[in-house]
């Protein structure tokens, strides 16, 4: 009887422990927080080129409305 208590006992706290060191959720979070620092950079990264075409086309243009006159 002693030893059915000791096994009952030991498996509420084997279950209790495997419940509070559950770490999926952290995983997803950590992968969702490294999604979105990707996004940002691709958005940067994509808006720093942008502002770089428009300065070559419009030096381009500037140039060759300065040629003509």
């Amino acid at each position: 009887m002693l030893l059915h208590l000791y096994v009952k006992a030991k498996t509420l706290l084997w279950g209790a422990r495997d419940k509070i060191t559950n770490e999926d959720g952290a995983v997803a979070t950590e992968y969702g927080l490294l999604l979105v620092l990707i996004a940002i950079a691709i958005v940067a990264a994509a808006t720093a080129l942008g502002v770089a075409i428009s300065g070559g086309f419009t030096r381009g243009k500037d140039s060759l409305s300065g040629a003509g006159s």
